[in-house]
């Protein structure tokens, strides 16, 4: 468990931050630029110290203010991936993260060659800094913050200053280091997309303090989430199980609660894969539709209708059995006249056909589920 207590005044801004995630996993701190979630993962390098509370992972202290406990930033065994790669000018890839095997806290751990393999490091090994693009940069940053073996691994919005493209090359190496490794990250970022693909948990931060914090389905249909990301990227995003492809079309059958949705994307059977379903993509039926070109239907029940403005947010419970178990949910923005015209309120029973599925991210179901 990482469990984090904090505030710390640093001129007109404060800091009060305060959660709790399980470790190992993704703690994703999302929210605008100036909240504090660099200033938050600084403290817990022990690069900061914070006015007052109290640090721990697992059963490690690292900062306690009435006990007195302040572990230096140097033993705490917390790796650091920053913005910019700050890796040795001097030296070449191999060179850098020989240099950080060398400096390890303890020996073993995870390998030096599984690292380079890992992280495909192999063919940039001679190459000095400014021979590597942004991407690779940041590949063999992570590599070099990887071999001093810590046991929590922070990233400092690490993909923010790559263009669309190489945040596309380094991000499938990331949910690599989730799905494979037992070390817990802290990742900071502004960016949803990013956070939707790892984040197993997620703390959203606004005005110096948290707004919510929760797993990945469930902040995903927080209100507070919908303020900071607008309305069009509001959403439901839920895990479902890889059981198949359809013969006739070629699609990805998946098992989403108690229905199924077919997606483009190439997964085994039995991959975990995570989806979004925007909130503007769903329409609402209350008969079983028929005839339609909308190939992706879900049946559920409505829990909740809410005044979203112009509109309204529909919640429906897509995992509902007939034994009544509860499972996930899924939102639909509609008109306030569909609203009354359908007559939706709790418990009612509809279909919602889901016109465009995104892929949020891939795993093999070795990350922890909340």
């Amino acid at each position: 468990m990482l469990s984090v207590c904090i505030t710390k005044q640093r001129g007109a801004f404060h800091l009060d931050v305060r959660f709790d995630s399980p470790t190992p996993g993704v703690v994703a701190l999302f929210g605008p630029s100036g909240c504090g979630k660099t200033t938050t993962v600084n403290i817990l390098a022990g690069l900061l110290r914070p006015d007052r509370g109290r640090l721990s992972l697992d059963d490690t202290v690292l900062y306690d203010a009435d006990s007195r406990i302040e572990v230096p930033a140097e033993k705490r065994r917390i790796g650091y991936v920053f913005q910019d790669a700050r890796l040795f000018p001097h030296l070449n890839v191999a060179g850098n993260l020989r240099f950080a095997e060398r400096r390890a806290a303890r020996a073993g751990g995870i390998g030096f060659d599984h690292v380079v393999g890992m992280l495909n490091l192999q063919p940039l090994m001679t190459r000095r800094v400014h021979q590597l693009s942004g991407g690779e940069r940041q590949r063999a940053a992570i590599g070099r913050a990887l071999l001093t073996q810590p046991r929590l691994l922070l990233l400092d919005e690490p993909l923010a200053s790559l263009d669309r493209d190489r945040r596309e090359e380094v991000l499938p190496y990331l949910e690599t280091l989730r799905d494979e490794l037992a070390i817990p990250m802290v990742y900071v970022s502004h960016r949803f997309d990013e956070v939707l693909r790892l984040a197993t948990h997620i703390v959203l931060m606004r005005s110096g303090g948290v707004a919510a914090q929760g797993g990945i389905g469930t902040i995903s249909l927080d209100r507070r989430l919908r303020a900071m990301i607008g309305p069009d990227a509001v959403g439901a995003v839920v895990d479902g199980t890889v059981i198949g492809r359809e013969p006739s079309s070629g699609l990805l059958r998946v098992r989403i609660g108690a229905g199924e949705l077919q997606v483009n994307a190439a997964s085994p059977p039995g991959t975990t894969l995570r989806v979004q379903l925007l909130a503007r993509d769903i329409i609402v039926a209350t008969q079983k539709p028929q005839f339609l070109s909308v190939r992706n239907q879900l049946q559920g029940i409505v829990t909740a209708v809410e005044d979203d403005g112009a509109a309204d947010l529909i919640s429906i419970d897509v995992g509902t059995d007939a034994e009544g178990g509860r499972g996930p949910s899924i939102l639909a923005r509609i008109t306030k006249a569909a609203t009354r015209e359908l007559a939706l309120a709790p418990t009612k029973p509809v279909w919602a056909l889901v016109k465009s599925v995104a892929v949020r991210g891939v795993t093999s179901g070795g990350y922890r589920h909340e």
